[in-house]
């Protein structure tokens, strides 16, 4: 009996050329959990908040904890480990994951490295438990398609610490004393000066400051344990 030749390299590749091949299973259904992590200090005060949905949009579970004092990177993996304890203990084989922090979705893609030794074997965990799902996607959103956990985070904050326990620059600081009948008056504040150019070292980014965390608006990796100098620019009182 004459051999059966042997397929092309590409249909070995992805088996479309095989006419006794089984067709592919049906993926399961995922769901979807929105994930994030705060701090209030960084490190400070900190918390994650989870909200997961079923694959027709319906919540099923809303998980919150204060976890003590830690950086929000630390609370927004433990955010994302806390989802994957939920759908390993309920047996669900598919999910999507939704953050805000582009540091942790970059790492966990693995485009960014994880140069931190607290973030280390919180990575390694999540991934380890990520490759046991049948399918595991996670995506970068912004802050307002983010909103469920992240009030779910600031309920487990003020929860333990208090709502006030704010740093003072969220709570409006410490109010300065009136000035006195004999104080001179002040001097007149000086002209707007135009802006000089930034040195070849220096680079302009955006930012938001949230619940005592400054947020990068741009893809900036830097290295851990790196001081910053912060130029802010407060909006204008109407």
């Amino acid at each position: 009996m004459p051999k059966r030749p042997s397929p092309p390299e590409g249909a070995r590749l992805f088996g479309d050329a095989a006419t006794d091949a089984k067709p592919a299973a049906t993926p399961a259904p995922a769901y979807r959990a929105n994930i994030d992590g705060g701090s209030r200090g960084n490190p400070g005060p900190a918390a994650y908040g989870v909200y997961i949905r079923d694959p027709k949009g319906e919540p099923v579970a809303r998980l919150k904890k204060y976890i003590g004092r830690m950086t929000n990177n630390v609370a927004e993996y433990y955010g994302l480990i806390a989802a994957l304890d939920y759908v390993e203990a309920q047996g669900i084989r598919a999910l999507r994951i939704e953050s805000d922090s582009e540091l942790l979705v970059k790492q966990m893609k693995g485009l960014y490295k994880v140069r931190s030794a607290e973030l280390a074997p919180l990575y390694e965990r999540a991934r380890k438990m990520a490759s046991a799902l049948d399918s595991f996607r996670i995506d970068h959103v912004y802050r307002e398609q983010n909103r469920e956990a992240d009030a779910l985070a600031n309920q487990a904050m003020d929860e333990v610490e208090g709502p006030d326990a704010k740093p003072r620059s969220e709570r409006g600081g410490a109010k300065s004393a009136p000035a006195s009948s004999t104080s001179p008056a002040p001097a007149a504040a000086p002209k707007a000066q135009a802006s000089p150019a930034l040195p070849s070292d220096v680079r302009k980014i955006r930012a938001r400051f949230r619940s005592g965390v400054l947020y990068l608006l741009e893809d900036v990796e830097l290295p851990d344990g790196i001081e910053l100098d912060v130029l802010l620019r407060l909006p204008k009182k109407s």
